[in-house]
């Protein structure tokens, strides 16, 4: 066989990794019901795609190849342990059973595996802080230090929650199946914490060389639609016109060369104005529900930002008066500090600072690279330059995304200038 055939091959198996690998492991643990068979079952299938695509060409439909092949390595795992326990026979001939039944019949419906496996990564039985992390590893592929990221915590205290939670899920025999829509409701908050959290994740990335992962903030987009489409509740169609409207910057949010361009210094040109549309259109039909909550409020100051020409022409008034609302419905220190920016844009940098201080004085965000990035910012719109250096590298020490550290730097170098 050719080197070139070779190298195509593995180049398949490699890009088919990277954009199906969390949706075959989603159908595995559906198909083998544990979370540790599964996981060794895609190893293993990827590792026969290695060895066969080469050999035998990539298969027509790679993703239902990949969930056959790891199936199957899991179905001779099982009979190769039932000769010295015999409980697994029982179990690998259920497995092989159910594989000859439903070859040709898997459900792509609305309910697939991945929002199936969120649902039960987010079940009621385990501890809130639980599911999002488990559903951010397994659905999601996140490492756990870019969890711990998002949750503001210690990796080793992220691995104890994904570990006991799915302990829990074993002993507990939780189903792994979308539930009834009147249980869909009591998991909803859960569930769409979980799906921006992903999205947030691709939009701005935790860490790495790269500003953005694509791949996470359109899976994230692609479950809104699901949800919204199982479950219409006001606060799905915000979360997925945030994300729509969040999501329409990204061409715009880098350079080229892949460093970060604020906000308020973006070519506007480049949004993508069928995402801002659709955004808007979702935003609207959930702020005529009855009750609005968090992200649907979120969604209304996105639609602002979208609606305004440049930055000066944004209503930072309205921006103001929807973060009290949701300063009063989620009174939380990162709500705080983004209606501190946004109050530093309607009355000046020195209401910002004052209330970026106090925030500070609490003790809350003290570890939280944007807080320190913010006020560095409103102090050098103050011409307080050594507050703002100051400022600048307790963020950058805070920084582990390469293009946002490049940012600092360069805001330091033009301080020093």
């Amino acid at each position: 066989m050719s080197t070139v055939v070779e190298r195509d091959a593995g180049a398949a198996v490699d890009a088919v990794y990277r954009s199906d690998s969390r949706r075959v492991l989603a159908t595995l643990i559906r198909l083998l019901g544990d979370f540790e068979r599964a996981e060794e079952a895609l190893h293993d299938a990827f590792a026969a795609a290695a060895a066969q695509w080469p050999r035998d060409g990539v298969p027509a439909h790679p993703r239902a190849w990949l969930v056959s092949a790891g199936r199957f390595k899991a179905i001779d795992h099982l009979r190769r342990q039932a000769r010295f326990d015999g409980a697994m026979t029982e179990i690998a001939t259920r497995l092989e059973a159910e594989a000859r039944e439903a070859a040709e019949h898997e459900d792509e419906s609305v309910q697939d595996d991945r929002l199936r496996l969120i649902f039960t990564c987010c079940h009621p039985a385990l501890p809130p802080d639980a599911q999002a992390a488990l559903t951010l590893r397994e659905v999601c592929g996140l490492r756990t230090e870019e969890i711990a990221n998002a949750f503001l915590t210690s990796p080793p205290t992220i691995a104890q929650r994904i570990v006991r939670a799915k302990a829990k899920i074993r002993e507990a025999a939780i189903p792994f199946e979308v539930p009834e829509a009147a249980e869909i409701a009591r998991r909803l908050e859960v569930v769409l914490r979980v799906i921006y959290l992903v999205f947030n994740e691709g939009y701005a990335a935790s860490a790495g060389a790269a500003l953005i992962r694509r791949d996470l903030s359109a899976e994230a987009i692609r479950l809104g639609r699901l949800l919204v489409d199982l479950h219409p509740d006001a606060e799905a169609v915000g979360v997925l016109a945030l994300m729509l409207l969040q999501d329409s910057r990204r061409a715009a949010r880098a350079s080229p060369e892949g460093d970060l361009i604020l906000l308020a210094d973006q070519d506007r040109s480049l949004w993508d104005r069928s995402e801002i549309a659709e955004g808007l259109a979702l935003a609207r039909r959930a702020l005529a529900s009855p009750e609005i909550g968090t992200y649907v409020i979120q969604a209304a100051v996105a639609a602002l930002h979208a609606e305004a020409a440049d930055a000066a022409a944004t209503d930072w008034a309205a921006i103001v008066a929807f973060y009290d609302q949701l300063a009063r419905a989620d009174p939380s220190p990162v709500v705080a500090l983004n209606r501190a920016v946004a109050v530093a844009m309607r009355d000046g940098p020195a209401a910002g600072i004052a209330l970026i201080d106090a925030i500070l004085a609490g003790g809350e965000l003290d570890d939280y690279r944007l807080t320190h990035a913010a006020r560095a910012d409103l102090c050098r719109r103050l011409g307080r330059t050594a507050d703002a250096r100051a400022a600048y590298e307790k963020a950058l020490a805070l920084t582990a995304q390469e293009p946002e550290r490049r940012f600092l730097e360069r805001r330091l170098r033009e301080l020093a200038d």
